[in-house]
């Protein structure tokens, strides 16, 4: 354990949950924690925030949607919340950090006792970076392992505005996460997987039961910052934009539909020569792709 870390392990804050607006959230939740401990800070204010939970043994696939996933919605303002545990959870930590985020460690261990052991580093990089570790067991108290984490999760789930589960069997304390999340009444995504695997089992079996499929971060993103259809258009219309004017005219009729090239070169108005020069580019700028038989669509 590193010097600097073994002063704040000597040196943690507590708080009970209504006393700061971040954890306020805790105060509705079934078993509120009586007392809140951590090194580090919390968000000064209530920011909208995700937690990534999954298996300690992800697959490639497992691991880097939970990575993207973090990256981006820490690129937007998100914190990333998780359990610091081997798996998605370290890397849901990881790619929050990557971004330039703020991410929050939640412990199934009294406070002044990391675990693993082998985290001691990435607990020490989420203070120093600006977010926090936290746990609701005070220094050296006496823990049950086998009660302790899965007490842990309703904070986790708490503490969240969406829960996504990337990777999880059919008995994982990720659903633990999502059960109290669902009871919460917070919005839960699950990773569609292979239904072959048995780290998919528990992802599949949340979507049978309601869960939204996770696909991509704007699923995310969408239920975290919600816009209007406005701004929703507005934003369309802005990468639709090409690097001249005969671009950004064909992509806005393929956008609209339009799939034909002699439909396409006939509502341009361009010369026959200057659409093929203008959709070549954009084929090769991947703004578009040939569909066959001069058709053509978004990339």
């Amino acid at each position: 354990m590193s010097i600097l870390f073994s002063h704040f392990l000597s040196k943690n804050n507590e708080i009970r949950p209504q006393e700061a607006d971040f954890t306020e959230v805790l105060s509705s939740i079934a078993v509120v924690p009586k007392t809140l401990y951590f090194y580090g800070k919390l968000p000064e204010k209530r920011v909208k925030s995700v937690a990534i939970v999954g298996t300690r043994k992800p697959t490639e696939y497992g691991a880097r949607i939970a990575k993207k996933l973090a990256y981006d919605v820490a690129k937007r303002g998100a914190v990333v919340v998780s359990g610091l545990a081997y798996g998605i959870d370290s890397i849901a930590h990881r790619g929050a950090l990557e971004a330039g985020g703020t991410t929050i460690a939640v412990l199934g261990t009294p406070i002044d006792y990391i675990y693993p052991r082998a985290h001691v580093g990435l607990a020490e990089e989420i203070v120093q970076t600006g977010g926090a570790v936290m746990s609701e067991l005070a220094p050296g108290a006496e823990y049950h392992a086998k009660t302790c984490f899965l007490e842990r999760n309703r904070i986790i789930a708490g503490l969240a505005d969406v829960v996504v589960v990337v990777e999880a069997a059919e008995r994982s304390g990720s659903l633990n996460t999502a059960a109290h999340a669902l009871e919460q009444g917070k919005d839960i995504f699950a990773v569609p997987g292979d239904i072959t695997r048995s780290l998919s089992k528990g992802c599949n079996k949340l979507l049978r039961q309601g869960a939204m499929p996770y696909l991509e971060p704007s699923d995310v993103l969408d239920v975290l910052f919600p816009v209007s259809k406005k701004q929703r258009k507005d934003t369309q219309m802005q990468l639709l934009l090409g690097d001249n004017e005969a671009e950004t005219v064909i992509l806005r009729l393929v956008a609209a539909g339009v799939e034909r090239g002699e439909e396409i070169l006939a509502k341009t108005g361009l010369k026959v020569a200057e659409f093929n020069q203008n959709i070549m580019m954009l084929e090769i700028k991947g703004r578009v792709m040939a569909l066959g038989m001069n058709r053509w669509a978004l990339k």
